[in-house]
């Protein structure tokens, strides 16, 4: 069978980001196991958006010439090509897709969030936030489908990039950057659903494309192996045009939070080490700059999603609208909760409110991006996030949903309290005093006095409190709970919930359960 890719170039500003078209996808295709379509791509800035050549609302676009209709066979036949199709990974990750809902299971599924907006929009979220899901969920169905979209561009470059006749240590750059994004993407499924298909080759077969579940524990052994072949290759940076990409770093720090979230304390450990002899990060003095723009480049940052906005197709960041006020053109989802405020119960060393609070979200009386008062009447429970949205100066009310902002994902604070976690986990004679170091040097960037926990079950609730406060509205703190088991998620979420074990899942997708022959 073949998959047919339609190739279109345009040269804006450089060839950093290669864009290309696929939002017709799902459109085009039954599901997203349809292997009779794949790629467009334009040529623009690491981001790559999937559309049909025949249809697209620009006029200009639909009065240019096609420059070809290529096979996967005869793409990947170029230095250039290869590097499109990595480009195009990386913007299978952006949240330039609406299908990209993470924050809607890291978040509104935990108590920091309630799903929040208008009562009769996002009605699929509603299931999720009361942790009440049926398999048809629309938000299920479609973060599922953008997920598998990147494994699928994935499993292309790293399938196909290797019989490219170019640079080699280019060639085998691109295909360990395209290895970290397809461990990150099972990463999140594996954690949102448990056990799913293991899907590792180009849907060019009856046999790829219908999978079994595999075992969790399989799935992270090849998310394992992913990062330790993508970190014995990615460099430690970039400069120029390639700033952004996934570097050694990037795959060490991701593979600790794998390591992490299995209990492999020794491991995490270790890999952190590795992250740290790298000497390439650090704490930003600010705690409030991580979220302004040109936070992408900072020393903190790890690995960050960007966007780039003022293109068409569009390519920028829709947080900045799904989580503004109405009064921004927004639509006010993802509602921070009462809970999430009173988790900021202690005051800094001068006596102050811990700045991240007023930094992460919007509150009442407190100022607001645009030298305005924020007005507790602008969400249903009083306060909205913060960290996504950007001042109308930036981002006008008229084109709200095309933000610049980058999602973080990986940055060092998050590298210090999962070190502290592991040295505490892992016990030993000074496993408290150690770990204290780890989450002090978190707390006094907050301006916070050092903490006081002394005991190892102390010292725990002290560093997932502090993980809470640290890494708000970063989507984490649904995926903390469950690793962290039974007793701390049902005393976050409430006694409506209830805990299953292993811990809870969503719903494997309908309509994945309806398209893949080979799931029992």
């Amino acid at each position: 069978m073949k998959k047919h890719i339609i190739v279109m170039y345009s040269r804006v500003n450089n060839w950093r980001f290669d864009i290309a078209i696929w939002r017709w996808f799902s459109a085009l295709c039954s599901s997203w196991t349809d292997i009779n379509c794949q790629l467009s791509i334009i040529n623009c800035q690491l981001l790559i958006c999937l559309i049909p050549a025949i249809f697209v609302s620009c006029d200009d676009f639909l009065t240019e010439e096609m420059k070809g209709d290529y096979s996967t066979a005869t793409f990947y036949t170029s230095q250039q090509s290869a590097i499109m199709a990595v480009n195009g990974v990386y913007n299978s990750i952006s949240f330039t897709s609406a299908n990209n809902r993470i924050w809607v299971f890291g978040d509104v599924a935990s108590d920091d969030a309630v799903k929040g907006g208008n009562p009769g929009d996002g009605a699929d979220i509603v299931p999720i936030d009361e942790l009440d899901v049926a398999a048809d969920n629309g938000i299920v169905n479609n973060y599922w489908q953008y997920l598998y979209e990147s494994v699928s561009q994935a499993n292309n470059a790293i399938t196909y990039i290797p019989s490219v006749s170019m640079d080699a240590t280019l060639k085998d750059r691109l295909v360990a950057e395209a290895k970290f994004i397809r461990a990150l993407a099972y990463f999140n499924l594996v954690n949102v659903w448990g056990k799913v298909p293991l899907k590792l080759k180009p849907q060019t077969t009856a046999d790829a494309v219908n999978v079994p579940l595999s075992e969790v524990a399989d799935i992270y052994a090849q998310i394992e192996k992913d990062l330790n072949d993508a970190k014995a290759v990615l460099p430690p940076s970039y400069t120029g045009t390639d700033a952004g990409r996934a570097t050694s770093g990037a795959a060490y720090g991701l593979l600790a939070k794998v390591q992490l979230y299995q209990k492999k304390y020794p491991d995490c450990l270790s890999s952190i080490q590795s992250l740290e002899a790298l000497n390439q990060y650090d704490l930003v003095s600010n705690y409030e700059n991580l979220f302004k723009a040109g936070s992408e480049d900072s020393v903190e940052v790890i690995f960050a999603v960007r966007h780039m906005s003022g293109q068409n197709p569009g390519l920028g960041n829709g947080m900045n609208q799904w989580f503004a006020p109405l009064e921004e053109s927004g639509y006010y989802f993802n509602a921070p909760t009462q809970s999430y405020v009173d988790a900021f119960n202690e005051l800094t060393a001068d006596g102050q409110v811990d700045p991240r609070l007023d930094a992460s979200i919007g509150r009442d009386g407190q100022p607001w991006l645009n030298g305005n008062t924020f007005s507790a009447s602008w969400s249903p429970t009083g306060y909205l996030v913060k960290k996504h949205d950007q001042p109308l100066s930036e981002v006008p009310a008229g084109r709200k949903g095309d933000g610049y902002l980058p999602y973080i994902y990986l940055r060092y604070a998050d590298i210090l309290l999962m070190k502290a976690e592991a040295l505490n986990e892992a016990g030993g004679t000074n496993a408290v005093t150690t770990a204290a170091v780890e989450l002090n040097k978190v707390r006094d960037r907050a301006g916070l006095v050092p903490t006081i926990a002394s005991t190892q079950t102390t010292m725990q609730t002290a560093i997932q409190t502090e993980r809470r406060r640290e890494l708000g509205f970063e989507f984490h703190r649904f995926f903390d709970l469950m690793r962290w088991g039974k007793d701390v998620a049902e005393a976050a979420l409430g006694p409506d919930f209830k805990w299953t074990e292993p811990r809870y899942y969503f719903p494997l997708p309908q309509a994945e359960l309806d398209a893949n022959q080979a799931i029992k």
